[in-house]
């Protein structure tokens, strides 16, 4: 069994976030396919159990390093350039836990890119108890927050809360209780925190703690960026394409491109991956 190693929402290999990739992981059992995931180490790895090379149509699973997760946005860039590298551009068909992701590959420059067509989105504000519980364990108050942007709890597969802070500095400085937010998100089911702030509209600035998964944070996490343009269209935004920047404070910028695709709030996102040139 081969593992590739590419990162996502970036051209850069030192950018984006890392993936595993398993083209062939027919006949993996659970145990197998998340002990690969916690030898890999990333914040997830694709594992691809079935294939129809002739219609392009595959079923996928994520696993991180302790946990399956339902859908991945930044494994699926990655396993689409992977395939469209051995088969050709063009449109692929996943089949996850969550539901179907189209994703059509193409040409960008050099360079390949990926764009997904999320599940239907829903988005719903977030319970009073539930934003406490969250903010203590990252260490912020309310006082920190843009008034301008409820929190919800938004899906896209997984759910994701959507927390808007009120100044750039306030996201940099993030050093949270990574037990005490693991516990609050493993008992309300989400995938990780969405922690964002407006540059303007039309581009935010996120960072994505992800402690259920093993991991402290994500440098790109296309699932919430297809979840926030749900949160946008249910806020009634005006706003219907966008740009995520995520992973600078981690020393792993990568870019995100998302807009509103369907009526329903499918969200397409969209970046490049490559190979990375290290593990």
């Amino acid at each position: 069994m081969e593992v590739l190693r590419y990162t996502a929402f970036t051209h850069d290999p030192e950018g984006g976030n890392p993936a595993g990739v398993v083209l062939d992981a027919t006949g993996m059992s659970d145990a197998e396919m998340l002990a690969v995931a916690a030898e890999v180490g990333y914040s997830e790895t694709a594992f691809l159990t079935s294939q129809d090379t002739a219609a392009r149509a595959f079923r996928v699973r994520y696993f991180a390093p302790s946990a399956e997760v339902d859908f991945c946005g930044h494994a699926t860039i990655a396993t689409a350039v992977v395939l469209a590298e051995r088969m050709g551009v063009g449109r692929l068909a996943f089949t996850a836990n969550a539901g179907e992701i189209v994703v059509d590959t193409e040409v960008d420059g050099d360079t390949l890119r990926a764009t997904l067509t999320s599940v239907p989105t829903r988005s719903a504000p977030m319970e009073e108890d539930a934003l406490d519980e969250t903010l203590a364990a990252l260490g912020w108050s309310r006082d920190d927050l843009d008034k301008e942007f409820p929190p919800h709890v938004a899906f896209a597969g997984n759910d994701h809360p959507m927390i808007a802070v009120a100044t750039r500095a306030r996201l940099a400085d993030l050093h949270y209780d990574f037990d005490a937010l693991k516990s609050v998100m493993t008992r309300r089911g989400w995938t990780t925190v969405n922690l964002f702030w407006r540059e303007h509209d039309g581009r935010y600035h996120s960072r994505n703690p992800f402690p259920p998964g093993g991991v402290v944070e994500d440098p790109a996490t296309g699932s919430a960026a297809a979840a926030f343009g749900g949160y946008l269209r249910v806020l009634g935004s005006d706003v219907r394409e966008f740009t995520i920047i995520q992973g600078v404070d981690m020393g792993r910028p990568s870019e995100l491109k998302g807009s509103i695709a369907e009526e329903d709030g499918r969200t397409r996102v969209g970046g490049g991956a490559v190979a990375m040139t290290r593990p």
